[in-house]
């Protein structure tokens, strides 16, 4: 006669292969998608089915599910949105879902009056356990399709942020003129331009906004606007500063965080005169046969305090002699603790004009950080005279 014993623990072996197979079933279902939506409503649905409750519901911690969506699935009594998981409510029974770093992000709940075996309670811990892992995987794949979103936007922004430098330096008789600019992120807040007049002279400017990065790079092209709007309306350069100064101030709090130092420079090719205002900028060097000049700032950054004004400081450039402006960028570069310093900058003038001067202070720079990740925007403006006739 066979044993009752041995039949009850065939059977039992059986239910438990059978609660694998589902708990397995399960779990391949909420792993099919990628869709945060669709992991949830999944996950609900299977639990209520499996575990024949009336409904199923997710308990948020911290909203780290996001708000989309339904969290809720079947018939569940209105006093469900009360459940957490320290009061005890008849019916109600739930498992943490566990976050990466071990927190828990919410509770899988199911509603039904007739309580839970332990094997279903350890089917529904389970089943919490792979829906984490499939949240998880959909949440990264989010970020990762979010990424690529931003990635496009910030590719874009700084295909227009270059096609707004000025494309081609223009020649300027008895000169030679070099531009040069790059960010360390896609795209930055340092300016540099050249605009023709219709009198002859050309007006220059460089410019760093405080900051690096989108809101930096946003704050350039409305400076842009604006100086290339004021450049040609005949007013003196410290008028164009206080004005500049006037209407970053106006655009309130968040824009005066992010000041802007500049040097605004007009060339009369003519009389070989420039005037010249430095607005909290770094000085510019002149460079002529007795050595080098430095130009400080005749006033605060632009933006940063109300009703300022702004002296011009004019000078004639002789036969020989060498500008250069430049941002931060280039003199706070470093090898280990050491930074290169205006004064090195400074020394990069040689006593013969090149027209290659820029590429060989960006290889300098390269060569003092060892090939280190630029870390500040680095823009600069080198005009000599003596270029060809």
């Amino acid at each position: 006669m066979p044993s009752t014993t041995g039949g009850n623990e065939i059977v039992e072996l059986q239910q438990k292969l059978a609660r694998v197979q589902g708990l397995l079933e399960a779990s391949r279902r909420v792993h099919s998608t990628i869709r945060l939506d669709e992991v949830l409503a999944m996950t609900l649905e299977i639990a209520a089915k499996e575990l024949e409750a009336e409904g199923a519901f997710f308990a948020l911690t911290g909203g780290r599910l996001g708000t989309r969506g339904n969290h809720v699935h079947g018939c569940v009594p209105d006093d469900w949105t009360r459940w957490t998981d320290c009061v005890d409510m008849t019916g109600y029974v739930s498992a943490p879902l566990t976050g990466e770093r071990g927190e828990t992000i919410a509770h899988l709940v199911t509603y039904r009056p007739a309580a839970l075996s332990f094997e279903e309670a350890d089917f529904l811990e389970g089943l919490a356990h792979q829906a984490a892992l499939a949240i998880g995987n959909a949440q990264h794949h989010e970020r990762m399709i979010e990424w690529e979103r931003v990635r496009a936007d910030l590719d874009a922004a700084r295909a227009i942020q270059r096609s707004l430098l000025p494309q081609s330096v223009p020649e300027v008789p008895g000169y030679s003129l070099a531009l040069r600019s790059t960010t360390c992120y896609e795209v930055g807040g340092d300016y540099v331009d050249v605009i023709p007049l219709e009198d002859g002279r050309l007006m220059m400017v460089l410019a760093d906004v405080a900051g690096k990065g989108l809101a930096s790079a946003m704050i350039s092209m409305t400076f842009r606007s604006s100086f290339r709007a004021m450049s040609g309306a005949g007013l003196s350069l410290h008028e164009i500063a206080g004005r500049l100064n006037t209407l970053h101030w106006q655009e309130g709090i968040e824009a005066r965080r992010r000041y802007v130092t500049a040097i605004l420079l007009c060339l009369d090719r003519q009389t070989h005169r420039v005037d010249m205002v430095n607005s909290g900028h770094n000085p510019a060097f002149l460079k002529g046969a007795t050595g080098v000049r430095t130009i400080g700032a005749s006033g605060p950054p632009l933006g940063m305090l109300p009703g300022r004004t702004y002296e011009t400081e004019t000078f004639t450039i002789a036969e020989g002699e060498q500008l250069l402006l430049y941002t931060d960028g280039l003199t706070e570069v470093f090898q280990g603790d050491e930074e290169f310093g205006e004064e090195r900058l400074q020394g990069l003038l040689a006593d013969k004009p090149n027209d290659h001067l820029l590429d060989h202070i960006w290889a300098v720079l390269a060569r003092f950080s060892g090939n280190a990740r630029q870390t500040d925007d680095m823009t600069a403006l080198y005009l000599y005279r003596g270029g060809v006739q």
